[in-house]
């Protein structure tokens, strides 16, 4: 993400990282919060939400002065199965000035597949200052 709300571009896209899933962090997963989900049926959708906040916090963890206002709305379209690579972007979809250099940012964060399928997708609003 660029250094300054400035300096955000509507449809501008940027990646989040990657992350697969992985056979030990599943189980253990569906053991704490999920009992009784089949791990053959692939990550669970709050796995999947697990892994894109972390795709998430370690990308903007360079972004000056960022806060997240809100996730404004979720859409899961599968469960990838252990091993699956998934691809973590944002699209800057809008933003709103609130002040010099500082203003919100209203994205779409998607995380794919290996295949560029999508697997699940999140409207956010975020503030960036300077």
């Amino acid at each position: 993400m660029p250094a300054a709300f400035d300096d955000i571009e509507i449809g501008q896209v940027v990646s989040l990282g990657t992350r697969a899933v992985d056979a030990k962090a599943l189980e253990a997963f569906v053991a704490a919060f999920t009992p009784g989900w089949p791990v053959e049926n692939g990550a669970p959708d709050a796995m999947i939400f697990s892994i894109w906040t972390r795709l998430d916090a370690d990308a903007s963890a360079g972004w000056p002065q960022t806060k997240r206002l809100g996730v404004d709305a979720l859409r899961w379209m599968r469960n990838p199965p252990v091993g699956e690579l998934l691809r973590g972007r944002m699209t800057v979809m809008g933003k709103d000035p609130v002040g010099e250099g500082k203003g919100i940012v209203i994205a779409q964060h998607d995380l794919l597949d290996e295949a560029g399928r999508l697997v699940f997708s999140c409207l956010t609003r975020s503030i960036f200052a300077r």
